[in-house]
């Protein structure tokens, strides 16, 4: 089964392309400098910078297409919702001791990957009703 682009599909995964592009390009340049901010390692903000890029690709591609199966859009919303719990677990497991900026910045961007994951699952529904 797949997937029709409408311009809301393609909005939300363009969106979520240009966040994630902007968000990576930002860690990869400025990973000293969020990190001085933030008290997050530099080198997993440069690092989930560099993994961000070809997730941009990927949501490019797919916000591009006149339509995409079922389950490219699962995955989409199953690596964003992975990300989220990432982002949240590395808060409550201890694995960075941020500061409250850095705090703020990990809850703000899981926050809204959270808000993408919910657009995106609400494609995946309304794609399950039938026409």
């Amino acid at each position: 089964m797949s997937i029709q682009i409408n311009s809301y599909v393609r909005n939300v995964l363009a969106l979520d392309a240009l966040t994630s592009g902007l968000a990576g390009i930002a860690m990869i340049a400025g990973a000293g400098f969020i990190s001085g901010l933030t008290a997050l390692p530099s080198g997993l903000l440069f690092w989930a910078g560099v993994v961000l890029m070809p997730w941009t690709a990927a949501l490019l591609y797919f916000s591009r297409r006149s339509s995409m199966s079922r389950f490219a859009m699962i995955d989409i919303v199953a690596v964003n919702a992975l990300w989220v719990v990432a982002s949240i677990g590395i808060l409550v497991t201890g694995a960075v001791t941020p500061n409250m900026l850095g705090v703020a910045f990990v809850i703000a961007q899981a926050a809204a990957v959270l808000l993408f994951t919910v657009l995106q699952m609400g494609v995946l529904r309304a794609s399950a009703q039938p026409a």
